[in-house]
């Protein structure tokens, strides 16, 4: 019998349902940065073992929207515009693995299937959202990026807002933030199919761009709000200070990570 093909589920006799394709995946677009500080013990609370808080400013925290249009190796997407683009919104801390520094994705949403299949593959904690960012463009009523500009950007799930922000363009800048400026550092868990087995996998893995290119980033001005919610924990997260917001254009290349370890996280397979 013939087998069956795909990178992702389903798999079939053709592989021509699979949700993503095999990597390389690029991705192009749009990002809002807003960094603040929160209390570090909510930070801690959220990094299983072997990972510690960061040694410097551990209760740093960035909060990225992202309007993406994304694609495998032949680009095809591109072309069929409903499998390319997405938005997303996602937390990112900072922690310590082996004296090194990494950051780490603690809370995703985005709006796309295709989007939480390949993060489940990447490490990122995906759920559903409803994500929204103001769009620049250089012609009518929508916003250049220029000394400034002004763009909106919300974030909701499951009905509920859960967070919103206006950031305001003041000058280019040298960087893009330093929170989400690190190799990532992620779990891939999956629970066995096995009552009271525990993890079927768990994996800790480092990964990141393989390639990177990007616009001139603009530093801004921002006004963020966390919203309480009934099944989402990032209002834990809560601002305590404003440290920088960030808007810059990418596009980036991802092609795999490598493990770090395995089997030692702590995390439980049961709820």
């Amino acid at each position: 019998m013939a087998g069956v093909r795909g990178f992702f589920h389903p798999k079939t006799a053709t592989g021509g349902s699979s949700l993503v394709p095999a990597p390389p995946w690029y991705y192009s677009g749009d990002l809002i940065t807003i960094e603040y500080r929160t209390e570090p013990e909510r930070v801690a609370e959220l990094l299983p073992e072997p990972l510690e808080l960061a040694d410097e400013d551990p209760g740093a925290v960035a909060l990225i929207w992202a309007d993406w249009q994304s694609c495998g190796g032949s680009k095809e997407e591109l072309l069929d515009p409903v499998r390319a683009q997405y938005k997303e919104c996602f937390a990112v801390v900072r922690c310590t693995y082996r004296g090194r520094t990494y950051s780490r994705c603690v809370y995703i949403w985005v709006d796309k299937d295709f989007a939480i299949a390949r993060g489940f593959h990447q490490g990122y904690p995906k759920k559903l959202g409803s994500i929204h960012m103001t769009r620049p463009h250089p012609f009518g009523p929508a916003p250049r990026i220029e000394a400034g500009a002004a763009f909106g950007a919300t974030l909701a799930a499951a009905d509920r807002r859960l967070a919103e922000a206006v950031v305001t363009l003041r000058e280019p800048a040298a960087d893009n933030g330093f929170v989400n400026s690190h190799p990532m550092a992620h779990h891939r868990w999956l629970p066995s199919i096995e009552k009271g087995k525990g993890l079927a996998l768990d994996e800790l893995i480092e990964t990141g761009a393989a390639s990177f290119e990007a616009g001139q980033p603009w530093a801004a001005d921002a006004d963020l709000a966390l919203f309480e919610a009934p099944t989402e924990e990032l209002a834990r997260l809560e601002v305590k200070e404003l440290i920088g917001a960030y808007y810059r254009q990418v596009g980036v290349c991802w092609d795999g990570g490598s493990l770090l370890e395995s089997g030692t996280s702590g995390a439980s397979g049961a709820e």
